[in-house]
């Protein structure tokens, strides 16, 4: 007869990572949100159109792997503070390509020092070796992952 087995959450990947990423994008939060009165999902829109102009909202829920009614939601948000821009695309009007306008892109500008800065102190506590094997090992899951989701 087979054993049963037990989730336990402290040792399941998938929960441990989800606990690490959230502290992480909370921690970078504390400072974006206050200063600049942006959400999670907003900062994520716009490190995402900051990195790469242009995509269309579903592109960035992809890009994020968000959900795309966050991704809306955020997106709204953002184009109401006046921090994104919306055109349509030159090939088909019925796609929407978003940018930051300049009053996004100084916020942009002034949040990606605070996040890497953040970044660096998380990391501070491993050595050289120790954040090329994390780099190793979160790439290859990822290539894992990509691979079960179209299985």
């Amino acid at each position: 007869m087979p054993s049963k087995q037990r989730l336990v959450l402290d040792e399941f990947l998938p929960y441990r990572l989800s606990i690490v990423t959230n502290r992480a994008s909370a921690a970078i939060a504390l400072h974006y949100s206050k200063r600049f009165g942006l959400s999670i999902p907003e900062w994520r829109v716009m490190a995402v159109l900051g990195e790469t102009p242009g995509l269309s909202a579903r592109q960035v829920a992809e890009r994020t792997e968000m959900d795309k009614v966050q991704v809306s939601r955020a997106v709204q948000s953002l184009l109401a503070a006046k921090r994104l821009t919306r055109g349509a695309d030159k090939d088909d009007g019925r796609v929407a390509r978003l940018s930051l306008s300049e009053r996004g892109l100084a916020i942009y500008r002034e949040v990606v020092p605070l996040a890497l800065d953040l970044e660096r102190e998380f990391l501070s506590v491993l050595n050289a070796k120790e954040r090329a094997a994390l780099d190793a090992t979160l790439t290859k899951l990822s290539l894992s992952l990509n691979r079960l989701r179209k299985a």
